[in-house]
């Protein structure tokens, strides 16, 4: 099924970031070979210049690596791969935050809001419904 991917934003930088949830969630374990650009581009459906474009990006991030003629591999390193799931969680929080004030809400309501939705999810993802 193709990747949701919105014209708004570089393509390439929303595949960096579906790839990086994808290691930071487990979808892809520290040391595992990555598919093929072709394989994942077909995936995405997205031209296979622009995946290759992403994979770069993560190369030079270290989230990734490559092996000349064995493809790509998740980094090995645990530090780095806890770093950037961090980093994924306060960009969503922070934009979180922002929608909600624009709202209006404030701290309190925020927080309390959070809570109580917290609950309900964590009910329902234990109970798997």
């Amino acid at each position: 099924m193709a990747w949701k991917l919105d014209s708004q934003r570089p393509i390439y930088l929303q595949i960096v970031e579906r790839i990086q949830y994808d290691i930071v969630s487990g979808r892809y374990k520290p040391g595992e070979r990555l598919p093929s650009v072709r394989d994942l581009a077909l995936e995405a459906s997205v031209n296979p210049n622009t995946m290759q474009k992403a994979l770069s990006e993560l190369e030079q991030g270290q989230l990734v690596y490559s092996q000349r003629t064995s493809g790509r591999f998740v980094t090995e390193d645990l530090s780095l791969i806890q770093s950037v799931r961090e980093e994924l969680a306060k960009y969503q929080i922070r934009d979180l935050i922002m929608r909600m004030k624009k709202l209006g809400f404030q701290k309190d309501g925020i927080l309390k809001l959070i809570d109580s939705i917290y609950e309900e999810v964590a009910i329902s993802y234990e109970t798997g419904m």
